[in-house]
C-alpha cells in the first residue's frame, strides 16, 4: 500500500499509530501538520475493513471539501481492495446518492454537513458502519461543527471504534461523547515550538519600508526565480487585491479562498499543483491538508491570527525530507512575531525586480472522466497517440468524475492541442482546451 504513495517506510509516529489504533477501539492521535497523519490512521482503519462486505463499514470526516478530497485521494493511491466514496458540498447530493447506489462503497470520506444530510435522508445503509475517524478535530471545533458531529454520532449507534485526529490538543476531546464512557488511548506527538516543524524549515523576517507591502512581496518573489510559493493573507479581499497586483506584474498566480465557487477553488489548486501557476495567494483555508511535494517557499503577507496557525502554514513546506523557507513580511507599524521555539533570521530581498519566470507547465482540460471509464493510462495514451506527446511532455494528471486536468510542457502545449482537436478518447468525442488563470 505504501508504494502508491511513494513512501519506502513509515515514520516512528506512523508505526506507533498503526500498532496502537489497530488494537484499540477508541483512540486520539495528536501530531503536527506535515507528519503524515492521514496515512497513520488510514492504514489501521483499512486493516479493520472487510472487502467482501458490500455495505459501508467506515466513515472519515474532514472539515473541508479539499481535505476530504485529499484523504480520498490518499486512500485511493494506497491501492487497497476497498471501494470508497467522497461526499461533500459543491455538487448535487442526489448525484452522490446515485453514485453510492451503483458503486456500493465500503468506506466513506466526507464533510460533516453533507454526510449528515445523507444520513438524515437515509441515502446509505448504516447497520454495518462500525468505524468513525474525525480528522482535523481542532479545525472542526474552529469551524463550529460540534452540532453536526454530535448528530452524526447519535445516528450511528452501531459504531465500535472512534478515532480523533488533531494537530493540537483540546479540552473538548475528553468530553467527546463516546470517550466519556470509554476513555481513549492517546498518542501525543503534538509538540510546540521548533519541534513542531522539522529543522529543514528555516524562518526569515523581511522588513518592508512601506505599510503596503506589495513591492516588498514582488522583490521577494522575484528572487525565487519561478520556484513555487504560497502567499498567505488574512482576508478574502486581500487575496483578490494581491493576486491582481501580481498578475499585472506578470506572475502566474492562482487565487484560493472560501468565497470562490468549488469549481474555481479546485481549478486554482490544480493550476498550482500541476506547475502551471508558480504562486498561490491564499487565506488560511489551504494551511491544512494541502500536500504539494517540493514546495520550498511559504510567505506570510499578513501575520496569522494565532500562533498555531503559523505552524500550520509552515507545515506546507519542508515535507518528506524536503527543505523549506518561511518568510514573514513586517511593515513599519508591525512588530516582529514571537513564536515558541522559532528564531527569525533577517532576510533582505532583491533591490530591483527581475522579470517573472514563466512556469514550465500549462494545464489542459479534457471533458471526460471516471464516469466515462477514463483513467490516467487512457489520458497518457490519448495525448501520445493523438497529440504526438512523449512521456516527458506530460506531468501530473488528476482524473475527476466528469473531467481530467493534466499538466503539459509549455513549449509543447499548442502542438498537442492542435493535434488532439476533434480527436476521440476511447472512441468518445471530448472537449480539450487550455485552462486559463482567469477562467
Amino acid at each position: 500500500m505504501l508504494a502508491g504513495l511513494g513512501i519506502d517506510c513509515l515514520s516512528g509516529m506512523q508505526q506507533d499509530a498503526v500498532q496502537t489504533l489497530g488494537h484499540h477501539d477508541n483512540g486520539v492521535l495528536l501530531a503536527p501538520t506535515g507528519s503524515g497523519k492521514t496515512v497513520a490512521f488510514l492504514l489501521p482503519l483499512t486493516a479493520r475493513l472487510d472487502s467482501g462486505d458490500d455495505l459501508p463499514q467506515a466513515l472519515v470526516l474532514s472539515p473541508t471539501r479539499e481535505l476530504s478530497q485529499q484523504t480520498f485521494g490518499v486512500w485511493q493511491a494506497m491501492k487497497t481492495h476497498i471501494r470508497i466514496s467522497c461526499l461533500h458540498g459543491g455538487r448535487p447530493a442526489m448525484e452522490e446518492h446515485r453514485q453510492m447506489n451503483a458503486w456500493k462503497p465500503q468506506a466513506l470520506v466526507g464533510t460533516p454537513g453533507r454526510v449528515l444530510d445523507h444520513l438524515q435522508k437515509g441515502n446509505f445503509p448504516i447497520h454495518h458502519l462500525r468505524h468513525l475517524v474525525i480528522d482535523e478535530y481542532d479545525k472542526m471545533l474552529e469551524l463550529k461543527f460540534q452540532d453536526e458531529l454530535l448528530a452524526i454520532v447519535r445516528l450511528l449507534d452501531g459504531l465500535k471504534t472512534h478515532v480523533l485526529v488533531s494537530a493540537t490538543d483540546s479540552p473538548s476531546i475528553a468530553t467527546f461523547p463516546p470517550f466519556v464512557r470509554h476513555r481513549p488511548i492517546v498518542l501525543d506527538y503534538s509538540r510546540r515550538g521548533k519541534d513542531v516543524l522539522p529543522e529543514s524549515v528555516r524562518h526569515h523576517l523581511v522588513l518592508s519600508p512601506q505599510k503596503d507591502k506589495l513591492e516588498t512581496l514582488r522583490l521577494l518573489l522575484s528572487g525565487f526565480r519561478g520556484k513555487p510559493a504560497v502567499v498567505y493573507v488574512g482576508f478574502r479581499e486581500a487575496v483578490e487585491r494581491i493576486g491582481t497586483y501580481l498578475k499585472n506584474q506578470g506572475y502566474a498566480v492562482s487565487l484560493f479562498h472560501g468565497g470562490l465557487e468549488q469549481e474555481d477553488r479546485e481549478r486554482a489548486l490544480y493550476l498550482f499543483k500541476g506547475g502551471a501557476a508558480n504562486v498561490l495567494v491564499s487565506t488560511d483555508l489551504s494551511a491544512r491538508g494541502m500536500d504539494i511535494r517540493s514546495l520550498r517557499h511559504v510567505v506570510h503577507y499578513h501575520l496569522p491570527m494565532k500562533e498555531e496557525d503559523y505552524f500550520h502554514r509552515c507545515g506546507r513546506t519542508g515535507r518528506w525530507d524536503d527543505e523549506g523557507d518561511s518568510f514573514v513580511l513586517i511593515g513599519p507599524d508591525e512588530k516582529e512575531p514571537s513564536y515558541a521555539g522559532v528564531t527569525f533570521a533577517p532576510f533582505i530581498p532583491m533591490t530591483s525586480p527581475l522579470p517573472p519566470v514563466r512556469p514550465d507547465w500549462t494545464l489542459l482540460y479534457i471533458g471526460r472522466g471516471k464516469k466515462d471509464k477514463i483513467g490516467k493510462g487512457d489520458v497518457v495514451g490519448f495525448l501520445c497517440k493523438q497529440g504526438g506527446a512523449v512521456a516527458e511532455d506530460i506531468g501530473s494528471i488528476d482524473v475527476r468524475d466528469r473531467y481530467v486536468y493534466v499538466a503539459v510542457r509549455r513549449g509543447r502545449c499548442q502542438h498537442i492541442l492542435s493535434q488532439c482537436a476533434h480527436e476521440k478518447i476511447k472512441k468518445m468525442r471530448t472537449r480539450i482546451e487550455l485552462v486559463h488563470m482567469d477562467k
